[in-house]
């Protein structure tokens, strides 16, 4: 016996990666899936394999991800994103852990694929993420990006990967990447929050000196340079959209 967990995604023109995600958890004894306004196939193959299909405009990811959670029959929740699988390990480590739970939330090793490789260090691994909860002692952030669990408990730490199979090209990667630096920025400028020259500068060298050398990006060629890079790039832009938010504020101010 176990406690039960329910599956919880949120989805929006999901319909071609959808499927394998239910599927690598097919042990859930409930899947809530919470859809904001897809216009191809999401929603009928969410129905197809017994879930639960709800319509919520969206909220963000943080707030999206909690009204889906809190959609939820179980209070044991497993939340992935459609382009997400798990190993065959790792599915039975969540059946293993829910029979007798430890901790009040579980993490897991992410592993991304990117430009056709599975990445193995630097930034792309492990990725840990906690996924597995028990909702009345975590829930997710509000934040509107880079959003996370929050837990008043321990949080303990699953064998096996959760496999991040983006199908997006590389164009459409940076696009996301560009909104995801703009939501930062504008989340520190409304938090007070201010950038220096030295953020702007020294915030990208520290984080590529970390990921590239300390944790070993150089061992995943071409492909983690450039996501190595990508995300220093994301550094500078972060703090120079909050420089100009900073400076757009101060002129508006002005008499």
């Amino acid at each position: 016996m176990r406690a039960p967990v329910s599956l919880v995604l949120i989805t929006r023109n999901a319909g071609a990666q959808l499927l394998a995600s239910l599927d690598s958890a097919r042990f859930a004894d409930e899947v809530v899936v919470v859809d904001s306004g897809s216009d191809d196939d999401t929603v009928q193959i969410a129905a197809s394999f017994g879930a639960r299909v709800i319509d919520q405009p969206w909220l963000g990811f943080g707030p999206q991800k909690q009204f889906a959670v809190e959609r939820a029959r179980h209070d044991w929740v497993l939340c992935l994103d459609a382009d997400e699988r798990l190993t065959p390990e790792l599915a039975s480590a969540i059946e293993s852990a829910l029979a007798a739970p430890r901790a009040a939330a579980y993490r897991m090793a992410r592993c991304n694929r990117f430009l056709g490789r599975w990445l193995r260090h630097g930034e792309g691994y492990p990725d840990w993420s906690v996924r597995l909860f028990d909702r009345r002692r975590a829930r997710w952030s509000d934040d509107a990006v880079h959003e996370r669990v929050l837990c008043d408990g321990p949080v303990a730490t699953l064998a096996g990967d959760l496999r991040h199979e983006s199908a997006e090209s590389l164009e459409s990667y940076l696009a996301k990447q560009n909104r995801y630096t703009t939501l930062q920025a504008q989340r520190l400028h409304d938090q007070g929050q201010s950038a220096s020259i030295v953020q702007l500068l020294g915030s990208p060298a520290v984080r590529f000196v970390k990921f590239y050398f300390v944790r070993l990006g150089f061992l995943d060629g071409i492909a983690g340079l450039v996501h190595i890079v990508i995300g220093c790039g994301n550094s500078f832009l972060k703090h120079a959209k909050l420089i100009a938010l900073e400076r757009a504020a101060r002129a508006a101010a002005r008499p």
